[in-house]
């Protein structure tokens, strides 16, 4: 299940443009046969392990809360890639698409339901990678790659909270880096455990204060949207926590500080949503809104409420994504200016729009009225003042949905269509392969509703292994349906009669989070970069080109050294030779004269071979060590692009030689 689509996504990134043709096919088979091996694994719950670092083993299974995560990855991959089909330019590189969906797919499949540490972090790394990748696809504007980084470099750096814990619990005792281990930690790091997997959760999902990078995000393509922020990288963070609630709950603070920074979340950027002019945007804060409410079921317990939201949020919001991403392919704009009258002009999708809209603000009976009342009744019965701000945010839900829904069903106004090709040129229609995700996606949001009924959310709750899962009332259902159909009307009516809701400055900015980000963060460390820059440039530099310089003249001074010392030493011995040949000459002149003359030339004549063999020696050692130290300083410098994402191949190919060296040698 998880090979599979690493494997193909492989090969498609491999054959590049040359497989453009063929990709789209390959991937929605693999996508499919990946779809029926997550049934396969949810039915049959198997687990593997084997052996890689001494005394740690890559562990992967499958139980309750991972058999509904695959299934539910897997069948929202296919409805992409079907969307996919009929939304992707025909010039675009179909083949690097499809080949990044499938490799975010298959890391995404192997975060829930890896059962350790090590390849949870494996799994982590390549989801991000492929997410920086997708976001950023269309990487000729530089709008798009600048946002990608943003989202990268957000949560990459929390990402490094994995790895505290990871060392935390190595350090506490649970060698195997088992994630069942982790609330078993000694106090100290149990407590440093806790904390870095809540910072890697929370800036993966997108909570407080780590949100913005999901608003710059929506630079990517539809498809692309509707996967990362529907069911499988903000709800990675979700899922995260969700796996970890004994562990939160062990330290006696991380749970409670889960739970309201969820709910917390989930009021801000609920009021974010209810304040965007665009219909990505605000498509984007509610995911953060809704993740929210996931956060929240973590810190309290309601692990069944939270894997139920989860799933029904992924239904509806991919559905939702989808649609917005059809009518910017008819209509070229995200603007909710333009999109006034958009349902009338395209009702299929219109009528799709309006049953995720519906299931967002928690109207029955779609999707996520009962599994948000579910969070609400867990809540409740941990913390009243959670049930309220709970409560709260679920009543903005209502808000933002019937705002969006009620735009695209007015009729267009006089201005309506200069808002169009704003974004890209429009088509001016909604194909098939765009319309058939969207019509499964509408069924299966009115089929999540039946998570009212007792009997499904009882048998849900015992798939998750949690049969003491608390259900909600019919009561409440009733409260709560009620409040969303009023909540719904009311904003209907005044956007009806009085045009759109105000929308302030701080709210419509994402309450300032990036501006925030870049002030106590991106500038001290640009500045501290700039500084070092300045030291290194002004002193470890010239420190070094002193060194090469000082070298340099050593090197040439022991020359002129060499060459006068040993041609002082052979004319000295020549002399004397000459001498000695002249005086043995006189001594015998008749006897020894031919011998002595001979003797004399051969001396000479190995003399000065030896001053010039000495010479070249010595001199084509000192070139050689230079040669040798001038190309190693060349290729010293070659990775040194100062660009991040060349970097962070760089690690991935050593990561990647590291695992089949150990591999090998074990």
């Amino acid at each position: 299940m998880i090979a599979l689509p690493a494997v193909a996504g492989v090969a498609l990134l491999l054959g590049g443009r040359r497989v453009d043709r063929f990709a789209p096919g390959i991937a929605l088979l693999t996508a499919v046969a990946t779809a029926v091996l997550a049934v396969l694994n949810a039915a049959e719950r198997p687990a593997v392990s084997a052996p890689f670092l001494a005394g740690i083993p890559v562990s992967f299974g499958v139980d309750g809360l991972s058999a509904v995560l695959i299934v539910a990855v897997a069948v929202i991959v296919v409805a992409v890639l079907i969307f996919a089909l009929g939304d992707l330019g025909s010039d675009e590189p179909r083949a690097r698409f499809h080949g990044l969906m499938l490799l975010f797919a298959a890391a995404m499949l192997a975060t829930v339901t890896a059962r350790s540490l090590l390849p949870l972090l494996m799994a982590w790394e390549l989801m991000g990678a492929a997410s920086y990748a997708l976001i950023g696809f269309r990487w000729r504007e530089a709008e798009r790659t600048e946002s990608g980084l943003v989202a990268f470099l957000t949560t990459r750096t929390c990402d490094l909270g994995l790895y505290i814990a990871a060392g935390a619990a190595l350090a506490g005792g649970a060698g195997v880096l088992a994630l069942d281990a982790l609330a078993d930690l000694d106090s100290l790091w149990l407590h440093v455990a806790a904390a870095g997997v809540l910072l890697a959760a929370l800036g993966k999902s997108a909570q407080l204060p780590f949100s913005f990078w999901l608003s710059r995000a929506m630079v990517g393509p539809s498809p692309v949207s509707a996967l990362l922020h529907s069911a499988t990288m903000v709800a990675a963070g979700a899922y995260l926590l969700l796996r970890s609630a004994p562990l939160l709950d062990a330290t006696g603070w991380a749970a409670t500080a889960t739970a309201w920074i969820g709910v917390g979340t989930a009021i801000a950027l609920g009021a974010v949503a209810v304040c965007q002019s665009d219909l990505k945007q605000l498509l984007a804060a509610s995911t953060s809104a809704q993740v929210g409410f996931m956060v929240l079921a973590a810190g309290v317990g309601g692990v069944a409420a939270g894997s139920g939201h989860l799933v029904a949020h992924a239904v509806t919001k991919s559905l939702l994504f989808l649609t917005a991403g059809a009518w910017l392919t008819a209509l070229g704009t995200r603007s909710l200016a333009g999109l006034r009258g958009v349902a009338r002009s395209y009702p299929l999708a219109g009528v799709a729009f309006t049953v995720g809209a519906l299931a967002l603000a928690g109207v029955p009976p779609f999707a996520l009225w009962p599994t948000k009342d579910a969070v609400l009744t867990a809540a409740r019965d941990s913390s009243v003042a959670l049930y309220a701000a709970g409560f709260a945010a679920a009543l903005l839900s209502a808000v933002y949905a019937g705002r969006a829904l009620t735009l695209v069903w007015l009729r267009p106004l006089a201005d309506t269509e200069s808002h169009w090709d704003s974004e890209e040129p429009g088509t001016r229609s909604v194909n098939s392969a765009q319309a058939i995700p969207l019509v499964a996606l509408a069924v299966l949001t009115v089929a999540a509703g039946g998570m009212a009924l007792p009997v499904v959310h009882d048998r849900f709750a015992a798939l998750l292994d949690h049969d003491s899962a608390p259900a909600p009332g019919w009561s409440e259902l009733v409260v709560s349906g009620g409040v969303a159909v009023t909540a719904v009307s009311v904003v209907a009516l005044l956007v009806r009669r009085r045009g759109d809701l105000p929308a302030p400055a701080v709210l419509a900015g994402w309450l300032g989070l990036e501006t925030a980000a870049r002030r106590l963060l991106v500038k001290p460390v640009l500045a501290t970069a700039r500084t070092l820059a300045r030291f290194d440039d002004r002193v470890l530099s010239a420190g070094v080109d002193t060194a090469g310089t000082g070298t340099r003249a050593l090197a040439g001074r022991l020359a002129n050294v060499d060459d006068h010392a040993l041609d002082t030493s052979v004319g000295r011995t020549a002399h004397g030779t000459r001498v000695l040949a002249r005086r043995l000459a006189d001594f015998d002149d008749h006897v020894l004269d031919a011998g002595v003359d001979t003797g004399t030339h051969a001396v000479l004549t190995l003399a000065e071979i030896s001053d010039r063999r000495t010479e070249h020696d010595i001199d084509a050692t000192i070139r050689g060590i230079a040669a040798a130290t001038r190309q190693l300083g060349r290729w010293a410098r070659r990775p040194q692009t100062g660009l991040v994402h060349q970097y962070y191949a760089q690690a991935t190919i050593g990561i990647a030689v590291l695992a089949v060296v150990l591999l090998l040698l074990r």
